[in-house]
């Protein structure tokens, strides 16, 4: 599976790569139509999380939803939850999104915020792991995406067949294929890269989190 970025990388570094992906990846791809403005509007919070186990992560994550439904949409609209020391593993990470929804509900924010998924090793369910498709989820590094409930119900209303986003990223990725891929992944790191093991040889992975 993808290397994961060192421990001893700085927090500077780890958001820059982010960045770099969002801007390269996201916006320049296009997957997500709605990532332009409130990047460029300066809307999106990085927070690099420091934990290296779950139950530090759970509350980092509680703290990162907290923080979000308090703040002021114009100001912070939407927040990434950069975790690289933990749940680097990809069946790991999927079982540990059941416990974010969990932490969703349990601070009374179900309809209010949620929580998405994004991985160095993403991989949908009946896929292999060397489908291109599942480059639409890949990340530098492990992290969660919290969103506004609000927010996106109006980007979708104003978003001319939003159905068709997802059938879109896939057409297009397609096309650049995975030496596409590749090559804009050098531009924020190696842990987005393909993996070089063959599908066969990898781990089964678990149900499409979409």
């Amino acid at each position: 599976m993808p290397t994961l970025p060192s421990c001893s990388e700085s927090e500077d570094t780890v958001i820059a790569r982010t960045r770099s992906w969002l801007e390269t990846a996201v916006i320049g791809l296009n997957l997500c139509p709605f990532a332009k403005a409130v990047h460029v509007r300066e809307q999106i919070g990085y927070r690099v999380s420091r934990a290296t186990g779950t139950t530090e992560l759970a509350d980092e994550l509680r703290n990162a939803l907290r923080e979000l439904a308090a703040a002021d949409a114009a100001k912070l609209d939407t927040v990434l939850l950069i975790h690289p020391h933990v749940l680097g593993d990809f069946t790991d990470y999927n079982a540990f999104l059941a416990q974010a929804d969990r932490i969703v509900r349990k601070l009374r924010l179900e309809g209010e915020l949620q929580v998405a998924s994004f991985h160095p090793d993403y991989q949908f369910a009946d896929t292999d792991a060397n489908d291109v498709d599942n480059a639409t989820n890949r990340s530098p590094y492990p992290m969660l995406h919290l969103l506004r409930e609000s927010s996106i119900q109006r980007a979708v209303a104003s978003y001319p067949d939003p159905e068709r986003i997802y059938a879109r990223n896939i057409a297009s990725l397609r096309k650049l294929g995975w030496t596409g891929w590749q090559t804009l992944a050098d531009k924020w790191g190696p842990a987005s890269k393909l993996a070089s093991e063959p599908a066969s040889a990898r781990d089964a992975r678990s149900e499409n989190t979409e």
